[in-house]
């Protein structure tokens, strides 16, 4: 079936989270970053998360969405076949163990594109108190899946960074090992549950040459080696994170972090920067593409 843009403005949830130091630092060990502030609960300033477990608790309502995805027409198999392609994260502030936290789904753009129907979605994570976390603009095609009614893309999606070109080479190439059971470890810390990422039976059937590592974690990664090589370790800097989701990643393997360079830019917050990087699989395919991780000073 084709999915309708007249789905545009519909909102899923909110879903409510209670935050604990047990999902936080399983979180960050699943990534192996083992930095103390993720850690160390004797520390006078107690502990974070990292920044990417926004995507924590984002997944349920997404999920929660997709359950009901027969309201606009969309069948199961359509879902199944549907891929997160874009991310755009805007860290507020880091999540800390006792957030309540709660986190709603609004569908923003639909339109047709080469590969199939693009959907775009804000997600919006806030405090008790209504105070923002985190919002991201996540991307999602519907491969082979058409678009009926006129296109809606979002107007009010953030601008992609101005990539602009590349350097002749990287300012850095960071190996990063993946574990044969990494996709395994970070389903359950994360608890973020999709069977091609532990069930080689379900991966198969999806068409899949393997289980593969979830794109988020992945992503994670690459922004824990970021963070390391030009923030001197210290999550609170990550501002906003920005990537194109495109290969693969199968385990076990080693994925390569690049990255480009470091340029000043600005935002409402004052002077920052932004470190451009992509990931490499084991094939030399790009895992993550146009990837950004804009700091604060």
């Amino acid at each position: 079936m084709p999915v309708p843009t007249d789905m545009v403005g519909e909102t899923i949830g909110p879903i409510s989270h209670d935050v604990d130091e047990r999902w936080t630092m399983a979180y960050s060990a699943s990534l192996g970053d083992t930095h103390d502030c993720y850690f160390d609960t004797l520390s006078d300033d107690g502990v974070v998360a990292h920044p990417m477990f926004a995507v924590c608790p984002e997944w349920p309502v997404i999920v929660a969405g997709r359950d009901i995805s027969d309201r606009w027409g969309i069948t199961p198999d359509e879902v199944r076949r549907s891929v997160h392609a874009t991310h755009d994260l805007t860290v507020h502030r880091l999540v800390r163990p006792g957030d309540h936290l709660t986190t709603s789904v609004t569908y923003t753009g639909v339109e047709q594109r080469k590969p199939g129907t693009f959907q775009t979605m804000r997600i919006d994570t806030v405090d008790a108190d209504g105070n923002p976390v985190a919002t991201t603009y996540q991307g999602g095609m519907f491969l082979n899946v058409e678009t009926v009614g006129g296109n809606r893309p979002d107007p009010d999606a953030p601008a992609e960074p101005d990539f602009g070109r590349l350097p002749a080479e990287p300012l850095a190439e960071i190996p990063v090992p993946v574990a044969h059971g990494a996709a395994h470890a970070y389903t359950e810390c994360a608890r973020i549950w999709n069977p091609i990422h532990t069930d080689a039976a379900v991966a198969r059937k999806a068409g899949l040459p393997g289980i593969i590592l979830h794109g988020t974690a992945t992503l994670a990664l690459g922004v824990s080696a970021v963070v390391d090589a030009v923030a001197d370790g210290n999550p609170h800097s990550a501002r906003r994170i920005v990537c194109r989701f495109r290969a693969m990643v199968l385990m076990p393997s080693t994925i390569t972090v690049r990255i480009w360079d470091v340029v000043p830019t600005s935002s409402d917050g004052g002077a920052t920067r932004a470190a451009r990087f992509d990931v490499l699989n084991a094939e030399g395919g790009p895992a993550i593409d146009r990837g950004v991780v804009v700091l604060s000073d």
